[in-house]
């Protein structure tokens, strides 16, 4: 699988409470990322094996 880069803006705050979360479940912020995304239900099956539909831009 390739791996992709994202970019994101959260407060100060939430990244502390990523990093002691991950630290005390001794996983990476990725991880915990991952895990919470694969945890979300999506209403036309795993969107792993399901492209994404187009998104327009703009």
């Amino acid at each position: 699988m390739k791996s992709k880069t994202l970019n994101l803006r959260i407060s100060e705050r939430r990244l502390n409470k990523l990093r002691i979360y991950a630290s005390q479940n001794d996983k990476t912020m990725t991880h915990v990322i991952e895990d919470f995304i694969d945890s979300l239900k999506v209403k036309n099956g795993d969107s792993l094996s399901t492209p994404l539909p187009n998104q327009p831009s703009g």
